[in-house]
Formats: C-alpha cells, sequence, structure tokens
C-alpha cells in the first residue's frame, strides 16, 4: 500500500488506500481475511444497495432520520445499486459468518460518498456516519440474510427462469423440427418400443419447464424478509412498523414482491428458505446433467456409438487425433451440473451451522447461492444457443437401428402372447433378420396384417396397435 490515510475506529488506527471510499472496519477485515480471493458479486452488492436505499426511506419518513441525510445516502446508495462501487467491496467471502464485514463495507462506502455528494452540492453541514445514519435501524443479523433473499430471487427472475424457458424452447422446437421421426426407445442403456424425437425432447422441455416451477415454488418463502428484526429478532432500535414498510418500499424499487417475515426469530436464526432454493437449484442441475448426457449418449461415435443425432463440430477434440470432435458443450453443462451439486451441500452444511438467534456460514451460503444460479443461467443460454438449436437429426441410422430392434415385437403380445412373440425376437436377433420376415414363419399372420402391427409410429401412441 504505497499510498494510504489513517482512518480510526474503536479499536484504533487503520491504514487505508487513499483512494478507497471504504474506512477502518473493511480495511480491518480485508486484512483479516487473505482466503481465497473471492468477493461478493454484482448481485449481492446491488441488493445491498436496495437495502440501505430502502431503510433511509423508511426511517426519513418515520422521521427517525433527517431528510437530507436520508436523502444523500439514497443517492449513494443508487451508485451502488448501479455497479459504480462494485470494486470498494474488497473483503473475501470466507470472513465472519455473519457477513458484519461486508454490511460496515456498505456502511462505509455509502457514508463516505453520500458526504462526496453533500459537499458537492453545498450542504458541508451534514456529517453521515457509516453506523448512526446508514445503518440506522439495522443490524448485520438482519441486513445480510435479507441481502441473500432479495440478491437471489432478482437473480432467479432476470437471469435463470429465462434461460430455462430458451433452452425449453430449443427442445420444443427440435422436436416440432423431427415429429415424423421414430427412433428405438432404451431402458437400462438396452433397446426398448419405440418413441418420436419429439416425444423425447418433449421430456427435457417438462424437465425445464418443472425448473421454473420449482424455483417460483421456493421464491414464495425467499420472499420473507428478515429486515427489522436488528440484532436477534425482537427489532431492538428500529421502529415497530419498520420491517412492514422496509418490505413494500423493497418492493417499489426492484419491482418484485417481497414482504416482512412472518417471524423474525426463525428468519434470522436460520437459512432455511436460501437451502430450500438451493435444494431447487440442484434438482434443476440434475436434471440438466440427464439431458446432457443422453445427446452425448446419442451423439456418440459417429460410426462406432449410437449416432442417432450430430451436435456442432465446434473446435477440435484432440491434441493427437486429427479430425475428432467432441461434445464439449454437454460436457461443460455437465461440470456445472456437478459443480451447483458441490454448492449445494455446502449450502446444506451452512444450513446446520446456526447457533440460537444467528446462522454463522451466511457468505458462504450467499456466494454459493448466487453462483450456482449464475452458472445454470449461463450454461442454459449456452445449451440453447451453441448446441440444442443445432442438432441435426442422422434419419438414416436412426430407420437402420429402428428396423432391426427386436423389441417391436412387443406390438405382438396382445395377437400372439408373449412366449411365442419372445421366440420371434431371439429368433430375428440371432439371424439378424427383420422381425416381420421370422413372423410370417413362426405365425399364421399375413404380411399386410403383421406390417400393420409392427409400423413404428403406431407404437408411439400407447396403447393397442390394431
Amino acid at each position: 500500500m504505497s499510498e494510504y490515510r489513517i482512518e480510526k475506529d474503536s479499536m484504533g488506527e487503520v491504514k487505508v488506500p487513499v483512494n478507497a471510499y471504504y474506512k477502518a472496519q473493511t480495511q480491518r477485515a480485508a486484512d483479516n481475511f487473505p482466503i481465497s480471493g473471492i468477493t461478493f458479486n454484482r448481485d449481492f452488492i446491488k441488493a445491498l444497495g436496495y437495502i440501505k436505499k430502502a431503510a433511509a426511506l423508511v426511517n426519513a419518513d418515520l422521521g427517525l432520520l433527517d431528510e437530507k441525510v436520508g436523502l444523500y445516502i439514497g443517492r449513494a446508495s443508487d451508485e451502488v445499486i448501479g455497479g459504480t462501487f462494485d470494486a470498494q467491496f474488497p473483503i473475501d467471502i470466507f470472513q465472519t459468518g455473519s457477513g458484519t464485514s461486508t454490511n460496515m463495507n456498505a456502511n462505509e462506502v455509502i457514508a463516505t460518498r453520500a458526504n462526496e455528494l453533500a459537499a458537492a452540492d453545498g450542504e458541508k453541514e451534514l456529517k453521515i456516519h457509516p453506523n448512526d445514519h446508514v445503518n440506522f435501524g439495522q443490524s448485520s443479523n438482519d441486513v445480510i440474510p435479507t441481502a441473500i433473499r432479495i440478491a437471489a430471487i432478482l437473480a432467479v427472475d432476470e437471469k435463470l427462469i429465462p434461460a430455462l424457458k430458451k433452452l425449453k424452447k430449443s427442445f420444443d422446437d427440435k422436436g416440432s423440427e423431427y415429429a415424423d421421426v421414430v427412433k428405438t426407445g432404451r431402458t437400462h442403456l438396452m433397446d426398448a418400443m419405440p418413441v418420436t424425437i419429439q416425444q423425447e425432447f418433449g421430456g427435457y422441455a417438462r424437465q425445464l419447464s418443472l425448473g421454473v416451477d420449482r424455483l417460483d415454488s421456493s421464491r414464495i418463502r425467499m420472499s420473507e424478509l428478515p429486515q427489522g428484526g436488528t440484532a436477534v429478532g425482537t427489532g431492538i432500535n428500529t421502529h415497530p412498523e419498520f420491517g412492514k414498510r422496509f418490505a413494500m418500499i423493497i418492493s417499489e424499487l426492484t419491482g418484485e414482491k417481497f414482504r416482512e417475515a412472518a417471524d423474525h426469530f426463525e428468519a434470522q436464526s436460520t437459512v432455511d428458505a436460501p437451502v430450500e432454493m438451493s435444494g431447487q437449484l440442484k434438482t434443476i442441475a440434475t436434471g440438466l446433467l440427464k439431458i446432457a448426457n443422453d445427446l452425448r449418449w446419442m451423439n456418440s461415435g459417429p460410426n462406432s456409438g449410437i449416432g442417432e443425432i450430430q451436435l456442432a463440430a465446434l473446435q477440435p477434440g484432440s491434441s493427437i487425433m486429427p479430425g475428432k470432435v467432441n461434445p464439449v458443450i454437454e460436457e461443460s453443462v455437465a461440470m456445472v451440473a456437478a459443480h451447483v451439486i458441490g454448492n449445494d451441500a455446502a449450502i446444506t452444511i451452512g444450513g446446520l451451522s446456526g447457533n440460537f438467534e444467528l446462522n454463522v456460514m451466511l457468505p458462504m451460503v450467499a456466494h454459493n447461492l448466487l453462483e450456482s444460479v449464475n452458472l445454470l443461467s449461463n450454461a442454459c443460454n449456452n445449451f440453447a444457443e451453441r448446441s440444442v438449436s443445432k442438432i441435426v437429426v442422422r434419419k438414416d441410422v436412426i430407420l437402420d437401428k429402428l428396423e432391426k430392434n427386436p423389441i417391436l415385437v412387443t406390438a405382438l403380445n396382445p395377437v400372439i402372447g408373449y412366449d411365442l412373440a419372445a421366440k420371434i425376437a431371439k429368433k430375428a436377433y440371432a439371424e439378424n433378420r427383420s422381425l416381420i420376415d421370422v413372423a410370417l414363419e413362426m405365425t399364421d399372420l399375413g404380411e399386410e396384417e403383421l406390417r400393420k402391427a409392427l409400423n413404428p409410429i403406431k407404437m408411439t401412441y400407447g396403447g393397442f396397435t390394431d
């Protein structure tokens, strides 16, 4: 730190970078936690800005904060919301478990900027204090849990849900494009009754739709805000109406529907709602991994695997094997899914780590939850744009495999019985012959009747094939 100034707090003097908007408490935390280099992301910092602005507006309206002070806190908070001061949040994620350091980081930055704005307007007599004004009626113990919920809901609504809908549409569109293509279905990775490309891709689309539904459901609990409980949930040092009014103002500022927590002791002492949302993210990740792996199997080969579809060739696949192309987008989706599942495990442990009136793994929970939302959002968009929308179905390969599928004989069960059908399937497979040829030899059915019964497209409708 070649150029610095001296700042003081209750513990003494601290050297702070000369141009920093933060002060002593932020610098102490930055010095104390040289752990990962990972800091809070844009979503979380934006949520802190919303909280500080809403608190200032409510307290000014209640007559507990000077109107001019509230005005300048609001203006400075707007700049935090907009991202102007993201570089002024240097504290590592792995810090004090309450997130007190980051709350004070926001208080100090906003106070410094508010004083700067006031001075520029000639209001030099105003002295806006990080604790007495920016943090008025608040505690880190309700600010940080509230920021987790606001940040997650905004990120889900602005990023993840649109990305899931985009990927769903890609599967729906691709299914419609190849609606007439019948392929061999598979159970246990073995040949089964036929399905259409549209049916298979429609199943993937439904998984993604259910992901949106799951997020909507978890959002009901996430929208309850702890703000107003202050230190331990009792609401000490804040107005009794603060929590309700704060939720109303936050709803107006963000365009989302928030409400005061039904029970501040529950909302502050637990992270059950974030744990629930993380569980839904894990479920979405699990579904994406299944989808990605299905496409990898269908694309496998191209000559020695299943080879039913052709994924876009995006980059060379080997440094030693010329011409090799790999399903790189699907592999990236699979790794994102694994990472999100790991994040959920850590969040679960975080949820277990509340003691009495406070959880003490809030920064990690916040980081992992928001990282999962962003990773899934980016992965879904990329999956849709660079892979699913460019899939080419290899109709000739599908038809060849379908005609040799001995399991199609299942359609004859109601006519000739399971045992005889099994004998026909085994003989056709052993002799590499068509089912119709073998069935003509082993039953009294005519060719026209057999072709009608063994028509693959009819088998995809369900019910009986006659």
